[in-house]
């Protein structure tokens, strides 16, 4: 058999392109500070009208932008600038869809600080720079994300809304452990006007909560119970309990012994929803759920990205008899339901 003949000659082209790949986070970050997106939706659609709307050197306007058009946030034609698609939706501050304020929390300091010791972290098994250890408050870090991660929310919140039968109009009890900005509680408790919220968190990060709750209008059925979910009295008979984004952050027995808290929270027939990012058991597919083991090697002591079977082996042994998988429409998470 003849050896096939390479249609392409290798390239070191992925090595630069990685090597200088914070470029990308840097210009949109600079985009979304300078609020070019929203000026070009408001007309001001050349170099000299942005710079002009931005207070921006138009020098630096049209180099950045033109950054921001070959990665493809942005279209040039004729020396006009216009909006992508997911520009116009999610950077534009004028759409209800607005995301621009994820650049606080995702490229703060913080994060970009432990990757530059990810060599070490490596070696170690486990952060070498930051508190790693989740149990623990980290004020600073949770009332940042707490305020500026919400607009993530919009899709999977609905789509747990749904799971627990909010729309059903039931009276339920909902706890909603490690609540941060406290969205999907909130989303239960707008669409069901006889659910009653308990959230559960940092005193300081429940301040943001109770803040949204209040703008959502459902302030009167949202209760906050500060402290560590490890610690804290969570109270009983729950009807659900809300874990988002929560067991990433630590270790399988760590996992295993939060889960125990809430089977004893629920009531007889309640169920956990758990929103959490779940790759295959190849640990590389699909590519957004399976790289984020990566963030959590680099942030946390001994946290992962667990597959499903791991899932459901952990909420098994905390006591529960049945674990399904739900995907999320244009999520790169997945719901899990476990019952009592």
């Amino acid at each position: 058999m003849a050896t096939p003949i390479p249609t392409s000659r290798p390239s070191p082209e992925r090595v630069f392109n990685t090597l200088n790949a914070f470029q990308q986070t840097a210009a949109l970050k600079a985009g979304i500070e300078l609020d070019i997106f929203t000026a070009i939706a408001d007309g001001a659609n050349t170099t000299a009208l942005l710079a002009e709307k931005t207070g921006a050197a138009e020098r630096g306007v049209r180099i950045l932008c033109d950054y921001l058009t070959i990665h493809e946030f942005l279209a040039k034609n004729n020396g006009r600038y216009s909006l992508s698609q997911e520009s116009a939706i999610f950077l534009n501050r004028h759409s209800p869809a607005y995301m621009g304020t994820l650049a606080d929390f995702l490229a703060s300091a913080e994060p970009k600080r432990n990757f530059d010791a990810l060599t070490e972290s490596v070696r170690k098994g486990g952060t070498s720079v930051a508190q790693g250890d989740n149990t623990k408050p980290n004020d600073e870090l949770w009332v940042t994300f707490a305020r500026t991660m919400a607009p993530l929310t919009t899709v999977s919140a609905g789509f747990i809304a749904d799971l627990a039968l909010a729309k059903e109009g039931k009276t339920c009890k909902v706890l909603d452990i490690a609540a941060g900005h406290g969205m999907f509680g909130i989303t239960i408790a707008k669409l069901n006007p006889n659910a009653h919220i308990t959230a559960a968190d940092w005193a300081p990060v429940l301040a943001v909560a109770k803040e949204n709750a209040a703008a959502a209008g459902v302030a009167d059925r949202v209760a906050f119970r500060p402290g560590s979910a490890f610690e804290a009295d969570l109270g009983e008979g729950y009807d659900f309990v809300l874990l988002t984004n929560i067991f990433h952050h630590f270790d399988v027995p760590t996992c295993e012994k939060l889960m125990r808290r809430v089977h004893a929270a629920l009531k007889p027939g309640g169920k956990a929803i758990t929103l959490e990012f779940v790759p295959n058991e190849d640990g590389v597919t699909p590519p957004t759920a399976a790289a984020f083991s990566l963030i959590m090697l680099a942030l946390t002591d001994a946290g992962d990205a667990y597959t499903f079977p791991q899932y459901e082996n952990m909420f098994a042994n905390a006591g529960f008899v049945k674990t399904t998988q739900h995907s999320i429409p244009d999520s790169p998470q997945q719901v899990l339901l476990s019952e009592k």
